[in-house]
């Protein structure tokens, strides 16, 4: 998430706004279109130019300059002509290659590559409406305390990809109290500050999507405190594309409650008859 989205201070409706800005830019989430296992045997991917295979040293391109493949570099991108291996770190955003309007994501996830192709015109972005959301309510404002570990925990957890799993960190856990009842959830690190809480609760898979939502609190204060302000649930990008590879939430990270909170279902262009 963008600095601007992931800023809790303001005020919901901008912060909702810039959420689906970010959704919509085109090569977000909304603009993949494939998501293609690599074999070792060199294949031609449709819509791409040049031959794809992986190895067991990584990703393994081969095309010609007339191809137009361009590698995202952080000094200066680099033209493929002829055979480049790449190496795309497990669990980590992948290495971008320009085509033309297209942006192809060579990524590694256990220990398969794939690739993700990013287009500006797909459906799911072009048709794109918002994001359907539950009423803001106070309700849903709760103060927290944050339990550390002693030492991070190393964890993993299972995939929307059958065969697939990622490996997080657990930092510790957020306990709160909803309707006088206490719940627990295991915290991830949040990507830039704070802390991740991704659960399932008893809306998912009627109103929102099966996979599990999740949230991002503000650091904790020195005594532990936070806010989970569950009206900015947000949801995974499998709630938005079939091409993602998300997640599913650590073990326990379940409420028997209705959160009756934050994103909805979205609408699926790509999937109405």
């Amino acid at each position: 998430m963008t600095s601007t989205i992931s800023d809790l201070h303001i005020p919901w409706a901008a912060w909702h706004a810039a959420r689906e800005d970010e959704l919509r830019a085109p090569h977000g989430w909304l603009s993949l279109t494939a998501l293609q296992w690599l074999t070792p045997e060199p294949s031609a991917v449709e819509g791409l130019p040049g031959l794809w295979s992986a190895s067991p040293d990584g990703v393994v391109v081969t095309a010609t300059a007339a191809d137009g493949l361009v590698v995202r570099a952080v000094r200066e991108p680099r033209r493929i002509d002829g055979t480049i291996t790449l190496h795309p770190v497990d669990g980590l955003p992948g290495t971008l290659i320009e085509a033309g309007d297209k942006i192809v994501e060579v990524a590694r996830r256990t220990d398969a590559h794939a690739l993700r192709v990013r287009d500006p015109e797909a459906v799911t972005r072009t048709a794109f409406t918002g994001v359907p959301t539950f009423p803001v309510d106070v309700r849903w404002l709760l103060h927290g305390r944050f339990e550390p570990y002693s030492e991070p925990r190393p964890i993993t957890v299972g995939a929307v990809v059958d065969g697939l799993e990622h490996h997080l960190t657990a930092v510790g856990v957020v306990r709160f109290e909803l309707d006088g009842q206490e719940h627990a959830l295991v915290a991830l690190p949040g990507k830039q500050g704070g802390l991740s809480l991704h659960f399932r609760d008893a809306t998912n898979g009627v109103s929102t999507y099966p996979g599990g939502r999740s949230v991002r609190t503000e650091d904790p204060a020195e005594d532990g405190s936070l806010t989970v302000d569950l009206n900015r649930l947000t949801n995974l990008p499998c709630a938005f594309t079939d091409h993602a590879t998300c997640p599913l939430p650590p073990e326990g990270n379940t409420l028997a409650v209705a959160i009756e909170a934050g994103e909805r279902s979205p609408l699926r262009p790509d999937r109405e008859v």
